[in-house]
């Protein structure tokens, strides 16, 4: 992290200090549903405020048009305090005299949660009139919320040429752990990709063709890889107007010297629902009128040999299915096997986007992966070869 100034590097006390963090967490009936975004801050939070920083929290909270009582951080201001078990007090806008009140009175220690970025428009805007008047509430800049860094907001990006700034802890475990993972990983290195679509994946996979040693392509998007070459798919789910896509992707990895790992069979159903009856036939022989929906018996074990032979393991996306059972089965298999060889030693895995980081909790080995992250497009960006604004502008000058 030398290259990036931590909270290692920080004058904290006394000041005050807006950290811009990620709570647009889910929520129900006015509860959080799932409170892990607020836990990742929680070390953050507490070392600022402990080192006698005044903690003012910067977050977004949906995509409100304006500002609307539904979108309110309040309740989420509530979980969070109950999380990390000291009064969180708030402020009903995030400029202006509420917020300056608020603001004004704090004592070194106390935590301040300020009403939804959002509900302004400048901030999406990243207008330099608003970034001014968030500047004026705080001493120091530090951001924590790397799922947001993607986006050059006034709170994500702005606040960081207008303030001493700085990458909070979860911010810099997630730098850390992607630098090891693709920036300077140990060889081989091998990404495992699935999801629905090519398209939304595309700058991902020519990035990644480039970078990794080997390359296993699984879910939707393997179907279009297996149709571009000639084999016959069924009523699989595929865009098989991406199959000179899909070729130009083997090329690249091939002049890269970067293995495709494509599935060698699949288990097949008729019908798109929970426990659909289902079996596994060799690509030669998939039904006209079947699904592929997982891959079969034979693919995985060739993935959990690509894994025997990295040092290095990078996932996003689901193998198959995954949300139907049983086509939850390759995801789950694979997932654990992975955690195996982390847990060992043998491998650093690093996973995220959404639908892995449920993919590993159904598989009960989130926690057992060296890193998981919770981003999003951050995450994909970053896999992608993507600037992140809100990273950049935390880099040592």
């Amino acid at each position: 992290m030398s290259s990036f100034r931590t909270l290692d590097n920080a004058d904290l006390k006394n000041k005050r200090v807006l950290l811009r963090v990620d709570l647009n967490v889910p929520m129900e009936n006015g509860r959080v549903t799932d409170a892990t975004r607020i836990e990742r801050v929680v070390p953050t939070i507490t070392e600022i405020a402990d080192r006698g920083g005044k903690v003012i929290l910067l977050a977004h909270f949906g995509r409100p048009k304006g500002r609307d009582p539904k979108e309110s951080l309040k309740p989420v201001a509530q979980a969070l305090a109950h999380i990390v078990g000291r009064p969180v007090a708030f402020a009903d806008d995030c400029i202006g005299a509420p917020a300056e009140q608020a603001v004004a009175a704090m004592k070194p220690g106390d935590i301040l949660c300020l009403e939804n970025t959002r509900f302004h428009k400048e901030e999406e805007k990243n207008d330099p009139a608003f970034v001014e008047k968030l500047a004026a509430l705080g001493d120091v800049y530090v951001n924590d919320a790397f799922s947001a860094a993607h986006r050059a907001h006034a709170s994500t990006e702005g606040l960081g040429h207008r303030l001493p700034a700085f990458a909070g802890r979860t911010m810099q475990a997630e730098i850390e752990a992607l630098s090891k993972a693709l920036e300077a990983p140990k060889k081989p290195v091998i990404a495992v990709i699935g999801g629905a679509k090519v398209s939304t994946k595309l700058d991902l996979l020519e990035n990644l063709a480039a970078k990794v040693d080997a390359l296993v392509i699984g879910g939707g998007m393997a179907n279009t890889f297996l149709h571009a070459q000639g084999v016959g798919i069924g009523k699989s789910l595929a865009e098989k107007d991406m199959a000179d896509t899909a070729r130009r992707i083997i090329a690249r990895a091939e002049q890269k010297n970067c293995a495709i790992i494509l599935p060698v069979d699949a288990v097949v159903a008729y019908h798109f629902e929970n426990n659909a009856p289902a079996q596994a036939y060799g690509l030669d022989a998939i039904p006209a009128d079947g699904m592929i929906l997982d891959l079969g018996p034979q693919s995985i074990e060739r993935v959990k040999a690509a894994m025997d032979d990295a040092a290095t393991l990078v996932w996003n996306g689901p193998l198959g299915a995954f949300e139907l059972k049983p086509f939850d089965h390759a995801t789950v298999v694979a997932a654990r096997y992975a955690a195996e060889r982390t847990k060992a030693g043998k491998l650093l895995s690093v996973a995220g986007g959404g639908d892995t980081v449920a993919a590993l909790n159904a598989a009960g080995v989130a926690e057992q992966f060296s890193y998981v992250s919770t981003a999003g497009g951050a995450f994909l960006e970053w896999l992608e070869g993507k600037t992140l604004p809100g990273v950049e502008v935390l880099r040592a000058r």
